[in-house]
């Protein structure tokens, strides 16, 4: 240890307040149901133990603001604060075992052990190698390589194992006991799979699950979130592999089109609608089911975004899934963070989003092809609207309820009581689209560059239910995420049928 390093370690810690977002869900944490991010980054190749180590630890001192920890207090203080730290308190890159059970076993741990605030840095690492398939996984390393002898990708088996899912009859495996849907509007009809040959994956060779690896980074969400933690990843991926791994310059949004017929926007005193119970499991926890889609058409020129597709295929899912459970006809909102922060490497680390809700009435959401269009005009000029307009992360009440007047014990008490009051007017869902990856997420010649990265936030009740999504390499990784006392697994795959199917009815011309 070098005499610089010594006096970082042996001054006083710098000592940084709580911001909003992260005093929030620090008064609302739960054993229960920990509230972690996971992110899931697929490579085709080795990592070398030593290399990677040394290159996340040199990623971490890079963007300081990640070494932190929670300091300690008396009950009577003002303020929760974060420590800063020169080095970690903990190893944070781990080799599992490879076996038979490693992928699924690092997704477990992605949801059930949140990394501690009290020790620096609140985010792990975990890097599991050539687990082949895995029983009782989400998706196994192989993620987009076609069986031999299919014309299909190959999909999420939705419990267990990497298979070639029908799109059609999906009561025999993933939905036990659940009748077909009858013919109707709601009905989902076949669709054109995407030609990507037995080999390859959109002109690419096949990654091989036999020599793949899959990085699995949990982050404490109280006090760092996804973006933010793969800017650190990015980092570590360049001084690993010694390639750029700058960020690509954001997608150019189109211009706006003729503004569609209007629609009466539900009262925001209105309660939204919830998403119906399907069949709950008996162990507290989050259930998480990933999968890979073709990324949606878009006419060149579209007054739309992708992200307005997601947006629409979300509130379609929901209100399909909804009417099939009997529920009653309701609003939906949907809870979408916005994140304005740049991507280079001096990107602000910490929980930078803020959350916006785009509403629907129930009377428009409707699959039906010659109103798509207007529904995806009026959900661009909404977003648009709401991504334009300053305001606090959580909002102004949000901002007053965290102001250090009182004892930070009193201010949770309260905003846990406010929270489950304020449970009916929760938003249905959250959506959190990261868009295109923008970095390379190269490793170098040997392990390669990422061929799918999943995100899954935290799926708390009474949501109960979160989507997200991200593209890398011209594909869609979508990531399903729920409260286990709200669906189980059947019906995660059942919304993951659904949601395939609205996602194929958005691609019409405006």
């Amino acid at each position: 240890m070098s005499a610089v390093q010594r006096r970082a370690r042996d001054a006083a810690p710098v000592r940084v307040p709580f911001p909003v977002v992260d005093e929030v869900a620090r008064h609302c944490l739960q054993e229960e149901e920990p509230e972690t991010v996971h992110i899931e980054v697929h490579l085709p190749g080795r990592l070398d133990e030593a290399r990677l180590r040394a290159a996340f630890a040199e990623a971490l001192r890079r963007h300081p603001r990640v070494l932190m920890r929670e300091a300690p207090g008396r009950w009577y203080r003002r303020r929760y604060a974060w420590e800063l730290t020169a080095e970690p308190d903990v190893e944070v890159v781990r080799f599992p075992a490879p076996g038979r059970n490693a992928l699924r076993d690092a997704r477990t741990r992605a949801l059930t052990e949140a990394p501690a605030l009290s020790s620096s840095p609140p985010v792990r690492l975990e890097v599991v190698r050539a687990s082949g398939p895995v029983e009782g996984s989400e998706a196994g390393d192989a993620v987009g390589v076609p069986p031999r002898g299919t014309d299909r990708p190959t999909q999420d088996a939705g419990c267990g194992t990497v298979r070639d899912r029908p799109t059609q009859d999906t009561t025999s495996a993933t939905m036990p006991d659940r009748p077909t849907p009858d013919t109707g509007p709601d009905t989902m009809p076949d669709r054109p799979t995407p030609d990507t040959g037995p080999d390859t994956m959109r002109g690419r060779p096949a990654p091989s699950a036999a020599s793949g690896s899959v990085l699995f980074l949990t982050i404490n969400h109280t006090a760092l979130d996804g973006p933010a933690c793969l800017r650190v990843l990015a980092t570590a991926a360049e001084l690993y592999g010694g390639r750029d791994n700058s960020p690509a310059a954001p997608p150019v949004r189109g211009a706006p089109g003729t503004p569609p017929p209007a629609v009466a926007a539900p009262s925001p005193w209105s309660r939204p609608a919830r998403v119906a119970p399907g069949t709950p499991e008996p162990s507290p926890g989050n259930g998480l089911l990933v999968t890979e889609l073709p990324l949606p058409r878009r006419p060149r020129g579209a007054p739309y975004t992708v992200n307005d597709q997601l947006m629409v295929t979300t509130a379609l899912t929901l209100a399909h899934w909804n009417r099939e459970h009997g529920a009653r006809p309701r609003p939906l909102r949907i809870t979408m963070p916005v994140d304005d922060r740049p991507r280079d490497a001096g990107m602000p680390i910490g929980n930078g989003t803020r959350l916006v809700e785009v509403a629907f009435a129930h009377e428009e959401l409707t699959a039906d092809a010659d109103r798509m269009p207007a529904l995806l005009q009026r959900t661009a000029a909404r977003t648009r609207a709401l991504k334009a307009v300053p305001r606090p992360q959580l909002g102004r009440g949000a901002a007053l309820l965290t102001a250090p007047v009182t004892p930070v014990a009193w201010r949770a008490a309260l905003t846990r009581g406010l929270r489950r009051a304020a449970a009916p007017w929760t938003s249905t869902t959250l959506l959190s689209n990261i868009g295109r990856i923008p970095y390379a997420l190269d490793f170098g010649e040997e392990a390669g560059r990422a061929h799918a990265v999943w995100f899954s936030a935290p799926a708390r009740m009474p949501r109960g239910l979160t989507v997200t999504t991200a593209s890398t390499a011209g594909r869609l990784h979508l990531a399903l995420r729920w409260s286990r006392a709200l669906l189980g697994h059947g019906d995660g795959a059942h919304l993951r049928d659904l949601f395939e199917h609205y996602l194929h009815t958005t691609e019409v011309a405006p």
